[in-house]
């Protein structure tokens, strides 16, 4: 079948502007975002980082229209985050991989391709080469529980690159999984971004992941969520593990500290 997927404009992909966020709750109202400007180019690779409760998965939530700011405004491919979403811009990777047990991995990947009416031999074209990019081919019969949890994880990136969109956003997608695979996952997310030059947003707590994985760095303060920092990495895009020792990856980290200890001193 055709893509169903409209032309919209690319540049910038994601342009905050004087974005604030309050959430009205029965004691009182919590500013989760306050006075937001951000733009992302295409091709980026954006991490948020922050202490807990900072807003960066809010505001990862309104890039999705999955929250309506209280004032300013987001812009995804220059249109609103609602017309975005109905144009299928983005793929959403969340914390937990929310794959369905009773369907197989293609089974679960397949579901937004059904639900969106493409054919089923589009569908299977589609698992396959999405499963080929993630490393799990060969899975499709498999189901979630018979999967590590990093499995699961690059199940669930799977699913979210299905439709192709050009933008992933991704909320803390490996925080729950011990180093070893944490690591192995991030080098094949910097692969996968190579192969495909998509936009990612990527929320985490851990600055030696933010700092290996992006080519922008966004500190964030504590609630209200303010940015204190945006740090344009100068390592280059193909970056081993062992690039972690080096004098360079040591500045960026500790220039990321400072931001993040910045932010506290506003509390």
């Amino acid at each position: 079948m055709t893509d169903p997927k409209p032309e919209i404009a690319r540049h910038p992909v994601i342009e905050a502007s004087g974005l604030n966020l309050t959430f009205d709750t029965n004691d009182g109202p919590v500013h989760a975002l306050r006075d937001v400007n951000l733009k992302v180019d295409k091709g980026d690779f954006v991490s948020f980082i922050g202490p807990s409760g900072c807003g960066k998965t809010t505001f990862l939530r309104v890039m999705a229209d999955l929250e309506q700011p209280t004032s300013g405004s987001v812009l995804v491919n220059g249109v609103t985050p609602e017309v975005a979403r109905k144009a299928r811009a983005y793929g959403y990777v969340f914390q937990a991989a929310g794959l369905y047990p009773w369907r197989t991995i293609g089974g679960n990947i397949r579901l937004p391709l059904e639900i969106m009416g493409y054919d089923k031999a589009a569908q299977a074209e589609r698992v396959r080469k999405v499963l080929e990019l993630v490393e799990l081919s060969g899975f499709e019969k498999k189901y979630p529980w018979q999967l590590s949890g990093g499995m699961q994880q690059r199940a669930s990136i799977a699913r979210a690159l299905a439709f192709e969109a050009d933008i992933l956003l991704m909320d803390e997608p490996f925080g729950a999984l011990d180093e070893i695979v944490r690591d192995h996952l991030n080098e094949q997310l910097l692969a996968l971004w190579a192969r495909t030059q998509k936009t990612i947003c990527f929320v985490t707590h851990s600055i030696p992941e933010a700092v290996f994985l992006s080519t922008k760095i966004v500190v964030m303060s504590p609630r209200p969520g303010r940015i204190t920092d945006v740090i344009e990495s100068p390592l280059p895009k193909e970056r081993p593990l062992e690039i972690r020792d080096t004098p360079e990856f040591l500045e960026i980290a500790h220039r990321v500290r400072e931001g993040l200890r910045e932010g506290h001193a506003y509390d």
